[in-house]
């Protein structure tokens, strides 16, 4: 994808071509987008300017991560999931087909955002009105996020959800790889990067055997 691509913003046909959804998840993955418009004018959902190009700054970036995923992954979650990217876009696409979604939002009416999107577009997500570092029943092969925190304290929040095995896919900007670096003080970390396919100085970590260094 060239920089003058990267320019006009992305249409949902073009998502499609870039994706081959189906046509009832692209209709569904609409009903989201115009879902969000709306609420918007209410509440911050995303920047106001990532709207004019919606389709790839949050529908193409969080649908990549479903090229990423494992076959034997049956349980993901979104922590901060704020509007529902990338977890509901995976749940709507089923990039994780079987799997359990689990989006987990601190914020009353985000969460109510998240229902209604859950209605409208038949996604089957489990919503947690809750703090991550407060929930501590749950238990998955892999976490995702995008946009919460740096990679360090995104780890102390993932680590105490993660199935033995499991593993994390966070989505980065230009100082993902300082942030790696950063991370790998107080981490054992096996990992992977995989180039965004919706910002060029981007960058998908795909983290495994995750331990603290302090971990005897």
């Amino acid at each position: 994808m060239t920089r003058s691509d990267q320019a006009i913003p992305l249409t949902p046909e073009g998502f499609q071509e870039i994706y081959s959804a189906s046509d009832e998840a692209l209709e569904n993955l609409k009903a989201y987008v115009a879902l969000l418009n709306k609420w918007q004018q209410k509440i911050n959902l995303v920047s106001n300017d990532s709207l004019a190009d919606v389709w790839r700054r949050h529908v193409l970036d969080s649908a990549q991560l479903s090229f990423c995923l494992e076959p034997e992954i049956k349980t993901i979650a979104d922590i901060g999931s704020g509007a529902g990217f990338p977890g509901m876009v995976l749940a709507i696409l089923g990039g994780a087909e079987g799997a359990d979604i689990h989006l987990i939002e601190s914020n009353e009416r985000k969460c109510a955002f998240l229902k209604e999107v859950s209605r409208a577009t038949g996604a089957g997500v489990i919503i947690h009105h809750n703090r991550v570092e407060k929930l501590r029943d749950l238990s998955v092969d892999l976490v995702v996020s995008r946009a919460v925190a740096p990679l360090e304290k995104l780890l102390q929040y993932a680590n105490p959800l993660l199935k033995n095995g499991g593993q994390c896919l966070f989505l980065k900007g230009k100082k993902w790889s300082e942030e790696l670096t950063e991370a790998q003080k107080k981490w054992i970390i096996k990992d992977s990067s995989i180039q965004s396919l919706s910002d060029p100085s981007g960058m998908i970590l795909k983290l495994k055997e995750i331990r603290p260094r302090d971990d005897s």
